[in-house]
C-alpha cells in the first residue's frame, strides 16, 4: 500500500509541475529553474492540502480521491496564485488549468485502476 501512496503522490506531483512548465514553456516565459518553482508553488501548497483534504493515502488511487484532489488543488492554487502570490486568474487560465488539472490527475488514476483490474482479473 506505501507503494501506492508515494507513487500517487508523485504523479500528482508531475502532473501539477508538469502543467506550469508546458505553460512557461507556451507563453515563452524564462525557463530558469526558480521562475518554474515560482509559478508552481501555490498549485503545489494546493495539492499537499488536497491530500489532506481527501486523506489520498488512505486509497490514493480511487476516482473519488482524485476528485477531491482536482478540486481542491484547483481552489487553492488559484486563490493562492491571487491572493498570496499576486499572479493573474483570468477565466480562460482557470478553465484550462481546471481542464488539464481534471483530465490529467484523474486519467492517471484511471489508467491505474484499469491496469491493476486486469492484473487481477488475468490472476484469478
Amino acid at each position: 500500500m506505501q507503494n501506492r501512496v508515494s507513487i500517487a503522490a508523485g504523479l500528482d506531483a508531475v502532473v501539477v509541475v508538469g502543467f506550469v512548465a508546458i505553460g512557461r514553456r507556451s507563453h515563452d516565459q524564462d525557463p530558469a529553474v526558480t521562475g518554474l518553482i515560482e509559478t508552481a508553488a501555490p498549485f503545489v501548497i494546493g495539492l499537499a492540502l488536497a491530500w489532506v483534504v481527501a486523506r489520498a493515502w488512505r486509497d490514493p488511487w480511487s476516482w473519488q480521491t482524485g476528485a477531491i484532489v482536482w478540486v481542491v488543488t484547483l481552489g487553492a492554487g488559484m486563490l493562492l496564485r491571487r491572493f498570496v502570490f499576486d499572479d493573474g486568474t483570468a477565466a480562460s487560465f482557470v478553465i484550462v488549468t481546471a481542464g488539464f488539472l481534471g483530465a490529467f490527475l484523474n486519467g492517471w488514476r484511471l489508467v491505474a485502476r484499469s491496469l491493476t483490474s486486469r492484473r487481477s482479473a488475468a490472476s484469478a
